[in-house]
């Protein structure tokens, strides 16, 4: 397994890697060899056929049938060589192996939020263990977005109002990049995760602890690390500075002007207002883009990000 990487591939992750970059370096070289050969006999012919003085009637035949034979199988084989590639590695892709684990997947502006069997849910890292079948079963609450691991090698359209499914195997232990490949707004920039691959034993330790706040963790610490994990921090910041939405610095406590022009106090019933129903009052200046939160976050991690909101105003 390829773990290294090239100047036009990152290193493979998957057991359909190696098919896809086989095919992409074959059409490859094809191309690089008949360029090779038609710029060559390009060249040739205008040396040997230049002008020399006026021109002559020539007898000579005009028509070879069996050049043109030749350069018509050629091509023909190639198509057949390379769509029977194609066609074998599509079906591997798309045919889904009855054993895989499934992993629900849902694309929204601007981040991946992933439910997995077990009942623990990630949002912009999906963690999955080596060496097992997964199954993306992929829908998307607005436009359209497109799910793209490059090191799998595993790209697919995830389209709203309906699923889209693809699936990976992943072969060796660590962090792999994840991006949205389909415009969709002005943060698809930001739209970028990870896919964390992990050990059986990793992942099911994973799965104890992801449920809720570590050991001895306060309700601000947790908050904190859900303000990351969540996916909250590509939208909102906690120094002051501008972005997609208002900063979290100093906000709690506060009166907020809204964009009806009605002023607002930010407290706690505001807080989780704003991030199970955050359409329902919208702060000047900013566009009503955040989707809702409604399903992907528990209670108690509500009340968490709702502490940490609260301490960055002594911050």
């Amino acid at each position: 397994m390829d773990t290294t990487g090239t100047l036009f591939l990152p290193p493979a992750g998957s057991t359909i890697a190696s098919e896809v970059d086989f095919q992409f370096y074959f059409i490859y070289a094809a191309s690089i060899f008949f360029f090779a050969v038609v710029t060559f006999a390009t060249l040739l012919f205008i040396v040997r056929y230049r002008r020399r003085g006026e021109p002559t009637r020539s007898d000579a035949p005009t028509h070879n049938t069996l050049l043109e034979i030749v350069w018509t199988a050629i091509p023909t084989v190639l198509i057949v060589i390379v769509f029977v590639m194609g066609f074998r590695t599509f079906l591997k892709m798309n045919v889904v192996p009855g054993d895989a684990m499934e992993v629900k997947v849902t694309a929204q502006k601007w981040f991946w939020s992933f439910d997995y069997p077990e009942g623990a849910s990630t949002v912009n890292e999906l963690v999955v263990p080596v060496n097992t079948p997964v199954k993306l079963l992929m829908s998307s609450q607005d436009v359209i977005h497109s799910f793209f691991v490059p090191n799998f090698r595993v790209k697919m359209d995830v389209l709203p109002n309906r699923y889209s499914i693809t699936w990976f195997e992943a072969t060796r232990r660590g962090e792999f990049d994840l991006f949205c490949t389909e415009y969709c707004g002005k943060g698809h920039a930001e739209m970028i995760g990870k896919v964390r691959v992990v050990s059986e034993s990793e992942y099911g330790q994973w799965l104890e602890a992801g449920s809720g706040p570590a050991e001895g963790e306060g309700l601000v610490d947790y908050g904190r690390r859900l303000y990351v994990s969540k996916a909250c921090n590509t939208c909102h910041s906690v120094d002051g500075s501008a972005n997609v939405g208002p900063s979290f610095k100093q906000r709690f406590g506060n009166s907020q002007a809204m964009a009806d022009g009605s002023f607002i106090m930010v407290d706690e019933n505001y807080l989780r207002e704003s991030i199970l129903n955050p359409q329902a009052k919208i702060v000047a200046g900013f566009d009503p883009v955040m989707p809702t939160y409604q399903g992907l976050l528990k209670d108690r991690e509500v009340d968490a990000l709702i502490e940490f909101i609260k301490s960055l105003k002594e911050e």
